[in-house]
């Protein structure tokens, strides 16, 4: 095995999050670059999985909704998630799955904006943003989808649409909007805005309150590393709660979900885009990868992503020229999410030859190999490594040779 240069290791000496490595389950001998997709398991979530499942839930029994606070988890996890993302106190709640949460929060926007007729996205968003506005579409036919390509976004905000819907950083370019600028401008026609972020989240930095961001969403399994179906997360302005009203009218999100009334009353709050029983198990999963990132100074996370970016991006220039490599992701760190990715006529078969070496990126149809740099638990001396068997494969064609 070819050790790293010097230069690597010192990078890796000077990490000032180096330690939190050590506080995950990494398989020995594996390079995880696909914590975009799935984020690796923290070491204590099995412990706190255990603990819930045979004490809370095993001798606690019913009583644990209440002495273990069950009912709160919704909203507690929530709160730890919206010091994450630039929101406040009872701006975010944790509920259902993110396509889920895209139909509750799309629903409501409508309802607020009535005689505008266009759900606004992007060509080539990810495929549940499109597909949940598109059975919209087909609920309310006086609506209609307008996906443009990115470019075109700014110029297609206008009068007659209802909710944006966009992804802050594209699940497959990691091309990286403007949160700011496009808000700005949805706000001046009218218009309110849903950010998607799921490849954002835990991964770079993300103000909704200085941005006067409308709504948000996003998974709790990638960078928050919540474990496989992790619950997904909500986010709704103070200023807007009282005026959206979700469409999923389950009991918890009633004003008093315990007084069992036999008509519906919207909490006042975040608390009525809940709808059913909060999921106990999945919720402490995640709260245990939100628990890490809370205590990770952020500024400097955040910072160690894009100098992983950076770095890989800078390896792929030095010694991978001629193999038919094209970058897709910018290289302005400002313009990109935590994720590189590349375009290859041959991506499968040379991600399947890097995960053959263990290092684990993945492939999305038609061409591009993807490689997520979660800063938590990833060193510089793992991106030299999977930069130099990227060339090695492709200087040798390995996946001809299989």
């Amino acid at each position: 095995i070819v050790e790293p240069p010097n230069f690597i290791r010192a990078l890796d000496a000077a990490d000032p999050v180096r330690a939190f490595r050590q506080r995950f389950s990494l398989p020995p001998g594996i390079i995880y670059l696909d914590g975009n997709s799935l984020g690796a398991l923290p070491a204590a979530t099995a412990t706190r999985l255990d603990e819930v499942v045979r004490q809370e839930w095993g001798k606690g029994l019913i009583r644990s909704w209440n002495t273990h606070d069950w009912v709160g988890a919704s909203r507690r996890v929530g709160d730890k998630i919206a010091a994450l993302i630039g929101a406040g106190e009872g701006e975010v709640v944790v509920a259902d799955s993110t396509s889920v949460n895209i139909f509750k929060l799309l629903m409501a926007g409508i309802g607020a904006r009535p005689g505008r007729n266009i759900i606004l996205s992007e060509a080539g968003n990810f495929p549940t943003d499109l597909y949940v506005a598109q059975g919209i579409s087909a609920l309310l036919p006086h609506l209609s989808v307008r996906a443009v390509e990115p470019g075109q976004v700014l110029d297609a905000i206008s009068n007659d649409v209802a909710v944006l819907l966009l992804t802050h950083v594209h699940y497959k370019t990691g091309h990286k909007y403007d949160m700011a600028a496009i808000t700005r401008r949805a706000h001046e026609c009218g218009v309110l805005v849903i950010w998607d972020l799921c490849h954002s989240a835990g991964a770079v930095e993300v103000n909704l309150g200085a941005v006067d961001a409308d709504m948000a969403v996003g998974c709790g399994y990638k960078y928050l590393n919540g474990g496989p179906g992790a619950p997904s997360f909500l986010y709704v302005a103070k200023r807007l709660q009282r005026e959206l009203t979700s469409p999923i009218t389950g009991w918890f999100g009633h004003a008093a979900p315990f007084a069992f009334a036999g008509d519906y009353q919207p909490a006042p709050d975040i608390a009525r885009f809940l709808s059913g029983t909060p999921p106990i198990l999945g919720l402490t999963a995640l709260e245990v990868g939100i628990d890490l990132l809370v205590e990770a100074p952020r500024d400097l996370l955040f910072r160690k992503g894009q100098a992983l970016c950076s770095l890989f991006v800078e390896l792929i220039d030095e010694s991978c020229q001629g193999y038919g490599l094209e970058l897709v992701t910018s290289r302005d760190p400002q313009a990109r999410g935590s994720h590189v990715s590349l375009r290859h006529a041959e991506g499968y078969p040379i991600v399947q030859a890097l995960i053959a070496r263990g290092i684990i990126g993945d492939f999305r149809a038609p061409d591009i190999l993807r490689f997520g740099f979660a800063p938590l638990y990833l060193r510089f001396a793992d991106v030299w490594r999977a930069a130099n068997s990227l060339r090695e494969i492709l200087a040798t064609r390995e996946w001809d040779h299989e």
